[in-house]
Order: structure tokens, then C-alpha cells, then sequence
């Protein structure tokens, strides 16, 4: 048990850990995307999908406890590190270039972050704890007709896309996934999930925003 104790607290157990969690968020962000992509088919199509879910009935507690638990793993290790090398930044600025290049993603890693979380609580807070008397497809069309919320969105995947375009290198970097042989390759998989993702969410977004 001391063992998983000493790599649990170790930088490259963080990191690790990290990964795996981010790996496990970002997965959901694609499902959940491609989930809500129902509405492409029509107001109809997604409640029938919303419908599909609340109907696993138990299942949907126990993925919403383990998501959470995960999550909240993912925040506390990328907050202690960031607090590490906050405290040892003397040696940070002998550093001028990372893993993945000193892009916007990575200089930003932590502000997207804090981004990322306000948005999740907005959502929640209007779309998952209210509530639902009526369908959740005019939930989520209310919401989004509202100007302020709509801008609130999209600033929202904004910091989710910003957040994982250097997430998921860092993510391969830490599962020792990366070689400078496949450098190009990889940054083209980076980018190419990142605006995946976003063009996913972003068609979702206006696609309810624009619904009557």
C-alpha cells in the first residue's frame, strides 16, 4: 500500500494519473457530444435519445457518482501540481519549451481549466439540477435562446477545446506514447480531436439555439 501511497504523491504519479482521468473525461465529452448530435434527426429524435437514458434507470446514478469521482480526481492532482510547480518556478524558467511547444493550450492549461469548470457548473445548474417539467429539448432550447447563455456556451467549449488540444498531448506524453519520429502525427491527432470536439459541440449549441 506504501507503494501506490509514494506514486500516488510522486510528480510522475500526478501525471499519470492525469492522464488516465483526462482520458476518461475527454471520452465522455465524445459520447456525450455525439449523444446529443440526436438532434441533427429532430426535437423528437432527441428526447427519444434523453428518453433511452433515463430508462437505464440505477445505471444513470452510478455513472453520474463515478463520473463526478473522477473528475474531481482529475481537478485536485492538476491543482496540486500546478501548486508544485508554481513553488518551484525558479526552475520553470530555465525551461523555455515543453513537451508539445509552448502553444496557447499549454500556457493556458490552468486558466481553461477554471474556464472549463464555471461552464460545467452553468450547465449543470441550468440544464441537469431543475426542475424538468417539460422535455428536455425545450429545456435546453430555452436555455440557449437566451443571449447571455448562449455567449456563456460558447466561451465555455472555447476553454474545452483550448483545454484538451494540449491535454491530450500531455496525456501522451504521460502514458509515454509520444516519439519525435511521430511528432507531426501526433500534433495532427491533437488538433484534429480538438476541432472535432468543438465542431460537434458548436453544431449542437446552434442548432438548439435556432430551434423553434
Amino acid at each position: 500500500m506504501s507503494w501506490f501511497i509514494r506514486f500516488c504523491t510522486s510528480s510522475v504519479g500526478k501525471k499519470y494519473i492525469m492522464a488516465v482521468t483526462g482520458l476518461m473525461l475527454v471520452s465522455f465529452l465524445f459520447v456525450h457530444a455525439v449523444g446529443n448530435s440526436s438532434i441533427f434527426l429532430g426535437r423528437d429524435a432527441f428526447i427519444s435519445y434523453a428518453h433511452h437514458l433515463h430508462s437505464l434507470g440505477p445505471l444513470v446514478p452510478l455513472a453520474e457518482i463515478t463520473l463526478l469521482s473522477i473528475f474531481l480526481l482529475h481537478v485536485s492532482f492538476a491543482v496540486s501540481l500546478f501548486w508544485q510547480n508554481w513553488q518551484a518556478r525558479s526552475d520553470r524558467y530555465a525551461v523555455t519549451r515543453s513537451a508539445g511547444g509552448r502553444t496557447w493550450g499549454s500556457r493556458t492549461m490552468p486558466y481553461s481549466g477554471v474556464v472549463v469548470l464555471l461552464f460545467i457548473l452553468i450547465h449543470l445548474l441550468n440544464v441537469r439540477f431543475i426542475e424538468h417539467s417539460q422535455p428536455v429539448a425545450d429545456t435546453v432550447r430555452i436555455v440557449l435562446g437566451n443571449p447571455l447563455l448562449l455567449i456563456l456556451y460558447i466561451i465555455g467549449i472555447c476553454g474545452i477545446t483550448l483545454h484538451i488540444s494540449h491535454g491530450i498531448w500531455s496525456l501522451l506524453q504521460s502514458l509515454g506514447m509520444n516519439h519525435p519520429r511521430y511528432e507531426n502525427l501526433i500534433s495532427m491527432f491533437n488538433y484534429f480531436t480538438s476541432v472535432l470536439l468543438a465542431f460537434l459541440f458548436f453544431a449542437v449549441v446552434f442548432t438548439f439555439a435556432c430551434f423553434h
